[in-house]
């Protein structure tokens, strides 16, 4: 079987959700190819295939039309058929041919399935796996469901009228999903992130105890939806009760500057510090020292980040929004807190900080032996396996 995944780009080293799935399809056989907007040279883990580019410069873009022409005279059938399909659904022709335009590497595509890894990606593709004689597939992530509508209403109706069958990341997305126009009776499977446990599994928590100042992290990009202002507003207070502890937010973005300013204003410049990116391996040897890692995001489809650090052994405080508690059981595994009430996260670290320490321990043990058990590359390779077959 092959399957054709599409992506914007070749997953970079951090992407482990998709590297682990196209690596775990391949060692079991299946031939797997992306397609893609933009192409990095160093991708080697498969074959990829380009979209054509498109050139501010008239005279180069007529030239590179002309050969894109040329390139898919073989495939005149398909074109056809893509053509049909779009204008039978009310597209216009100018759009109509825009989009034969950008999707030329999917109409060469012989493929048994169309995976587009985004659904947003499937936007003005919606026709080109029935063009192509292929199922067509979408996964269903944190920013399609939960932000992209905000911005175009009914975005995915197209989308959802010609998909054989839907991924999504956690319930949450799927709920989502139905709510922006999804058929419940489209056939659809939760298959949840995974780790690489095997590189955890060597990790030894050492005993657990709270001893000022408190380390406590987060690995997020710098992005309104991550809810770091609440999180900076909430460590104030904690501050003004007297509680030592420092913060380290690994990861970069738009709103740096607006969170450094917000540091100046709480007065958190020496409690808090921006890393930056980092790289995995690094980031991994940061959480060996975290006591608390805090996720308090407005919404996250699940976050591998906080698999991975219950699996590095840290005591994890996440909002509940979006499939958050999915990914934590309260109480049990680490501590869902009301998303968007700084007071609110406020007071459950220092709950946290207040309780028995053979309690906390019992919690991170039960959280990482979860994350082991549950969300290992090989259930989700297999689940995946099920999904296409």
């Amino acid at each position: 079987m092959k399957i054709g995944i599409v992506l914007s780009k070749p997953p970079s080293y951090s992407e482990t959700f998709f590297n682990s799935k196209i690596n775990g399809l391949i060692e079991y056989g299946y031939d797997v190819a992306l397609y893609v907007r933009e192409h990095t040279e160093d991708y080697a883990t498969c074959k990829v295939y380009n979209a054509p580019r498109v050139f501010k410069n008239p005279i180069l873009q007529a030239f590179r039309t002309g050969f894109v022409v040329l390139s898919l005279v073989f495939y005149l059938k398909r074109i056809l058929k893509f053509i049909r399909l779009e204008t039978s659904s009310g597209r216009r022709i100018t759009d109509t041919l825009k989009n034969c335009y950008k999707n030329a590497h999917l109409l060469k595509a012989k493929v048994d399935w169309l995976h587009f890894g985004f659904a947003t990606l499937a936007i003005g593709s919606e026709h080109i796996a029935k063009s192509i004689d292929a199922k067509m597939a979408i996964s269903c992530r944190g920013y399609d469901m939960d932000v992209y509508p905000l911005k175009h209403k009914n975005c995915y109706l197209d989308v959802f009228k010609n998909v054989d069958k839907v991924h999504a990341i956690s319930a949450n997305m799927l709920k989502k999903a139905f709510e922006h126009g999804l058929n419940p009776l489209t056939p659809n499977a939760i298959i949840y992130p995974a780790i690489d446990t095997k590189g955890f599994r060597d990790f030894t928590i050492s005993a657990f105890k709270l001893s000022p100042p408190i380390q406590i992290t987060t690995i997020a990009r710098l992005h309104w939806i991550k809810g770091l202002d609440y999180t900076l507003e909430a460590l104030q207070l904690l501050k003004q009760k007297g509680v030592k502890f420092n913060y380290t937010i690994i990861g970069e973005g738009s709103e740096y500057e607006s969170l450094r300013y917000a540091l100046h204003e709480l007065d958190l410049e020496n409690e808090v510090s921006f890393l930056g990116k980092l790289s995995h391996e690094t980031t991994l040897e940061h959480l060996k020292n975290t006591d608390i890692y805090l996720q308090y995001s407005h919404t996250e489809g699940f976050c591998n980040a906080v698999l991975e650090a219950q699996a590095m052994g840290c005591l994890c405080v996440v909002s509940d929004g979006g499939g958050l508690p999915e990914n934590i059981i309260d109480n049990t595994t680490g501590f869902l807190v009301k998303k968007r009430d700084a007071n609110a996260l406020a007071e459950s670290i220092f709950r946290v900080l207040s309780m028995d320490e053979l309690d906390l321990s019992q919690i991170k043990k039960a959280a990482r032996t979860r994350v082991l058990k549950d969300f290992t590359i090989d259930n989700q390779i297999q689940t995946f396996i099920n999904f296409y077959e």
